[in-house]
């Protein structure tokens, strides 16, 4: 096998351990699950020895397969440094930009971001992991992933796109039907929208003094997709804990109605929005992207609320 061909199957046989399946693969590399399937066994006729241990449902690797799969993503990102750093040498915006973050601020944020950089670099390819799990840019191979909240791991390099404030909010509809609450504390009494699942990923503790679930009224309408949370809100079903740039769109064209403002601008209600990579020094590409990602966003963000509590 020639050493270039031996890096591509490298490269199959990394995506098949990733996603699992000939298929995942296939999908990731933009060919058919009997092809990765071929060029694995090829590899595995190769090394003299199996690398999957196959089911009708399930690919597990190898003793010999987990080995290899250490080697190799060591091999791969030796090669693709490389590459990145010759093309930032030549200031070349190509390759394929790795990106990873949650789903409704990928599709209303990053994917814009990407839009235009793909109209203007036709020789970059894109890739957007829609995600709620915390994605590793080193094992999984990402130029960036964004995370939203405190930074915890120091071996990441971070940086800050934006600030993310909550918000108290309602439609007109629901005030009107259940009236307007006075103080913080009679939202124990209201309706309320959260989260499914997750120990309190809203933040509704610091607003109520325990988890929505703990309090006296149970959430009326719980979900993981912030999108969706949004269109509850919107629909009168109950009072949202939910970020500006998921809701400060609405609330500015008069959809949706911010309570309790003064509650926003401490400190607990924020956060910030960040952008983690573990090179020290990115690829032409991720520059372009956070450049165009923060132009996107704008400064003042143009979720917005209050001006005081922008970034």
């Amino acid at each position: 096998m020639q050493s270039e061909k031996f890096a591509e199957f490298l490269g199959v046989f990394a995506d098949v351990a990733r996603e699992g399946s000939f298929s995942g693969a296939g999908r990731r590399r933009g060919r058919t699950p009997s092809a990765i399937g071929r060029q694995i066994d090829t590899l595995e006729a190769y090394l003299d020895t199996p690398l999957f241990l196959r089911s009708t449902r399930l690919l597990t690797l190898t003793d010999a397969g987990e080995a290899l799969l250490v080697r190799a993503r060591q091999i791969l990102d030796s090669l693709e440094d490389a590459q990145q750093e010759l093309a930032s040498m030549k200031g070349a915006v190509t390759g394929i930009l790795r990106v990873a973050c949650f789903p409704t601020f990928g599709k209303r944020y990053v994917l814009p971001a990407m839009g235009g950089m793909a109209r203007q670099y036709p020789d970059l390819r894109l890739e957007l992991d829609l995600t709620e799990r915390l994605a590793d840019p080193v094992a999984e191979r990402l130029d960036l992933v964004i995370r939203i909240g405190d930074m915890a791991d120091s071996t990441l390099i971070g940086t800050r796109i934006a600030t993310q404030t909550r918000i108290l909010c309602a439609s007109p509809q629901y005030l009107t039907r259940a009236g307007t609450p006075a103080s913080i504390a009679d939202l124990a009494c209201h309706r309320l929208v959260d989260k499914m699942h997750g120990a309190d990923l809203l933040g509704w503790a610091d607003v109520l003094g325990q988890p929505a679930r703990a309090a006296s009224a149970q959430p009326v309408f719980a979900c993981d997709d912030f999108e969706a949370m949004r269109l509850a809100v919107g629909e009168g079903m109950g009072i949202g804990y939910l970020p500006d740039w998921v809701v400060g769109p609405d609330i500015k064209a008069g959809l949706l109605v911010q309570l309790f403002p003064e509650w926003s601008a401490q400190a607990c209600a924020q956060t910030g929005i960040h952008a983690l990579r573990a090179l020290r020094q990115p690829p032409a590409r991720v520059t372009v992207l956070l450049d165009t990602l923060r132009a996107h966003i704008g400064l003042p963000p143009s979720w917005a609320v209050n001006a005081s509590v922008a970034d």
